[in-house]
């Protein structure tokens, strides 16, 4: 291969792993590039878990043999059967350089492999009609992250010494871009995540509501949200000091949570100060309005606080046609302030009436005491 086809192949690997969106987009990328680089007909991309002594397949591209899967959920193999990776688990390029490739065939080690250690490889590559491959150590600031893993099938040319080169640089390059994804969704994250209780944040919030009322317009997917204000935190504060009121606030959070969990997808968050919501996209109203129910008398038994008022909005439930997320933010919000006001020990339901779920309807104003939280919260939303 000339140095400028193996130039391009560097930089589409480069412009590949930059592109993605997320880890899982990364780890394809970087295999399906190393693959193209190397004239293989197979690539996969490893972590060592350090903590379970053990080689996790993250992604398989090209062409897969029975029983792998691109995304594998349980592809591992322990350390131990592989002793030539056990060389490079090591940190002891912590003082810079980097571990070399190598070539492995289904006849055995070809020049510059490594003899006596190649067995458990060779047995893979011969079950799965592989002829040759080139393994590469991945390493992050000093320390062995993982390993690319590139082959060719049987009968087509073996890797040689120089594609074995070539794939330390390509290593190289995806460890780069490892690490960027890494920086990157560690980002992510943190914006979308409130950092007292962990839960998501307003911001994350704002963009799954938008998504999920968009999916109600244009497949009719039940939307639901639950909108919770957290009774007695102030009191907590002035009575017990603001750390008694952050320990309430991430005691009701992780009950939110869990009861979040009785939904399949939903999304537990805190908007601000003592307002929380749960957003469940799919799950019927009843199953909604069941887990508010128990988030109600669980928020009861607290140590801390006084409860919690709480109001349920559902697009499966007759409060007219949804066409923003602000409307059905704006029902919750009514259900729950009507709650707060009677002392509801019950979530509040909008479009529901009986004797324990009074109607709540757009009109419904909120009391003069809205909290800033809440009108920043409201004024984000189309």
């Amino acid at each position: 291969m000339g140095e400028d086809i193996r130039l391009a192949a560097v930089v589409a690997l480069a412009q590949g792993m930059a592109a993605a969106h997320g880890s899982r987009e990364a780890w394809r990328a970087a295999a399906a590039g190393a693959c193209r680089a190397l004239g293989g007909s197979f690539a996969a991309l490893s972590v060592w878990e350090r903590e379970l002594g053990r080689l996790r397949v993250l992604v398989n591209v090209g062409e897969l043999a029975a029983g792998e899967e691109e995304f594998p959920d349980g592809e591992a193999y322990p350390v131990h059967q592989f002793p030539e990776i056990t060389e490079f688990l090591h940190e002891r390029w912590a003082g810079g350089g980097e571990p070399n490739a190598w070539v492995e065939t289904a006849e055995g080690p070809a020049a510059g492999g490594r003899p006596g250690y190649v067995h458990q490889r060779v047995a893979a590559l011969r079950r799965r009609g592989r002829g040759s491959c080139v393994v590469a150590p991945i390493v992050l600031n000093g320390r062995a992250w993982g390993e690319l893993y590139v082959a060719r099938p049987a009968g087509a040319p073996v890797f040689g010494r120089e594609d074995a080169d070539f794939a330390t640089v390509l290593a190289a390059v995806v460890a780069a871009g490892i690490a960027q994804a890494e920086r990157l969704e560690e980002a992510r994250r943190l914006a979308f995540t409130d950092a007292l209780t962990g839960l998501a944040n307003r911001r994350a919030v704002d963009a799954r509501l938008d998504e999920a009322v968009d999916r109600h317009k244009r497949d009719g997917v039940v939307v639901s949200l639950v909108v919770c204000d957290l009774n007695g935190l102030k009191r907590v504060n002035d009575t017990r000091g603001h750390a008694v009121g952050d320990r309430l606030l991430e005691r009701f959070g992780s009950v939110l949570s869990l009861c979040g969990a009785m939904l399949p997808g939903a999304l537990a968050a805190r908007l601000g100060g003592d307002e929380f919501c749960l957003l469940a996209v799919g799950p019927p109203a009843d199953d909604v309005v069941k887990a508010a129910d128990e988030l109600c008398r669980r928020a009861g038994e607290l140590e801390l606080g006084e409860g919690v008022a709480c109001g349920v909005a559902s697009t499966a439930d007759p409060i007219g046609p949804v066409r923003s997320a602000r409307r059905l933010f704006r029902l919750a919000d009514a259900a729950q302030y009507r709650a707060k006001a009677e002392r509801a020990l019950k979530p509040v339901v909008a479009g529901r009436a009986g004797p324990d779920d009074p109607v709540v309807r757009l009109a419904d104003a909120a009391p003069s005491g809205e909290t800033a939280e809440r009108r920043q919260f409201r004024g984000r939303l189309p």
